[in-house]
């Protein structure tokens, strides 16, 4: 019997509390793959697909399991067990949806959740012609909206001779997140890591393609888990090695949860994601002269004050800035979009009425 307590479990166990669920047992979600899923049980790892009754109950595209999540399921020793139930989410991390499910148009706004149940959220960025510290502060909003502690990893240390300067920079937007510059190659600084990689607790990978995931998740477990692709020299680029998400238990105890690279990352509930990683910032805006203060040139502007005495850095400021438009714009396309679904179904409901009543005109002129 496998326990699960050590795939990061805290619920209700197996015998007496499993009846009481009507036989099902607890289970997490290792690996995700459309609606096919792994999942390590009491039995051990067992393929699993969704019940037919929650499948159907399920509304949204947030309310299928994901990899991290904690499940219950009707066992089956002999082919794919049935997954019944969705346990509550601790921590979630989520971007917008936009394409709805598989109809390749924007059919639906929803949100779309990447990964369930983690401690930390690792934040990957490469040292190399890929640095950008706006991506990363991107990273931390929304680390901080899915409840997860956000490490800051730089990676590929072993390329650059001297990384102060990119780090120093970092840790200026970084807040309290850890920022730490590490080499899957040397080994370097991977040792720091050890306090996040406990027995039990679970780490989520979140970077862009070619940052170097791969290559620390196979330092990590001491072993190739993962292939490795090549980067482009120009660019600095990488191909996808993930093309799905999965679950890695380290020998230390630890789980990993990879996620396929973004090329883009569209905050979910990007408005709070924001006032959570720039919350001391946003105090600042509190004690502004004017409500409506556009913090350009208006007396008593906090910011400018800011700005002025050097407590306020002009980086961080800026960052703000571009994360406040990039929220507005994610908030008004999911608008536009509800808008434009709302719009079709009116249209599309008109339409079925006028077949209805051409029907019943047609019936009564072949009943005389």
């Amino acid at each position: 019997m496998f326990n699960l307590k050590d795939y990061g479990y805290t619920g209700p166990g197996y015998g007496a509390d499993a009846l009481r669920h009507g036989g099902l047992v607890p289970g997490r979600v290792i690996e995700a793959r459309r609606e096919l899923y792994k999942l390590i049980c009491g039995h051990g790892e067992v393929p699993a697909e969704l019940s037919g009754a929650f499948y159907h109950a399920a509304k949204l595209r947030e309310d299928f399991p994901v990899v991290g999540d904690f499940v219950l399921i009707k066992y089956n020793a002999l082919g794919n067990s049935l997954i019944s139930e969705l346990l509550p989410r601790r921590t979630k991390f989520s971007r917008v949806d936009l394409l709805g499910h598989a109809e390749g148009y924007a059919k639906n706004v929803q949100e779309q959740v990447v990964a369930a149940n983690f401690d930390s959220v690792f934040i990957l960025c490469s040292l190399n012609y890929d640095f950008s510290p706006h991506r990363i502060a991107r990273y931390i909003t929304a680390a901080l909206r899915s409840g997860g502690f956000p490490v800051v990893l730089l990676t590929k240390a072993d390329l650059v001779e001297d990384f102060a300067g990119q780090t120093a920079a970092v840790r200026k937007i970084a807040g309290e997140s850890p920022v730490i510059p590490v080499s899957s190659i040397t080994g370097f600084g991977l040792g720091e890591l050890a306090p996040f990689l406990a027995p039990g607790k679970t780490v989520v990978f979140l970077g862009s393609s070619g940052v170097g995931k791969s290559s620390l998740l196979n330092a990590l477990a001491g072993e190739a888990v993962m292939d490795v692709k090549a980067i482009r020299d120009s660019d600095s680029k990488g191909r996808h090695t993930t093309s799905h998400r999965q679950m890695y238990r380290l020998a230390s105890g630890a789980l990993v949860i990879d996620t396929p690279g973004m090329r883009e990352l569209g905050l979910w509930d990007a408005g709070e994601g924001v006032s959570l990683a720039f919350a001391g910032l946003e105090a600042l805006l509190s004690r502004c002269r004017f409500a409506n203060c556009s913090h350009q040139s208006e007396p008593g502007c906090a910011v400018l004050a800011a700005l002025a005495e050097g407590s306020l850095l002009p980086e961080l400021w800026k960052l703000y800035q571009a994360q406040k438009r990039e929220a507005a714009r994610v908030e008004q396309k999911a608008a536009y979009l509800k808008e434009k679904k709302t719009r079709h179904k009116t249209i599309a409901r008109q339409i079925r009425e006028q077949y209805a009543a051409r029907d019943r005109l047609g019936r009564g002129h072949g009943d005389e």
